[in-house]
């Protein structure tokens, strides 16, 4: 899955919202997560179909309704991303720190 689905659908603050409610009450449908939310079932839905585009939640057919669960697999490489820029920025850092002092002459 791609990492940039993921970034894209954790971007929004009402997506992450949903992704926690979801993580939180596995099962959950997009009604009874408009009820705890400020915002429509519709937008629930539109909302659930991004985070599902990025493969972190996924539904199930109940009779007429949709159950969700989170999938959290594909923040696993979107973390790794994170942390090698991380690192490639402390890098980058101390790099800058050892110049400085040798310029400075500490």
């Amino acid at each position: 899955m791609s990492t940039d689905l993921v970034f894209t659908a954790l971007a929004d603050p009402t997506r992450r919202t949903v992704l926690d409610t979801v993580a939180a009450r596995q099962g959950i449908t997009a009604t009874q997560l408009a009820a705890d939310l400020p915002v429509t079932r519709q937008a629930v839905a539109k909302h659930l179909q991004v985070l599902a585009d990025a493969a972190l939640v996924e539904g199930e057919r109940a009779g007429r309704e949709t159950r969700w669960r989170a999938t959290p697999a594909p923040l696993t490489d979107a973390i790794a991303w994170m942390a090698n820029v991380g690192a490639a920025w402390d890098d980058r850092l101390a790099a800058l720190e050892r110049a400085t002092r040798g310029r400075n002459g500490s």
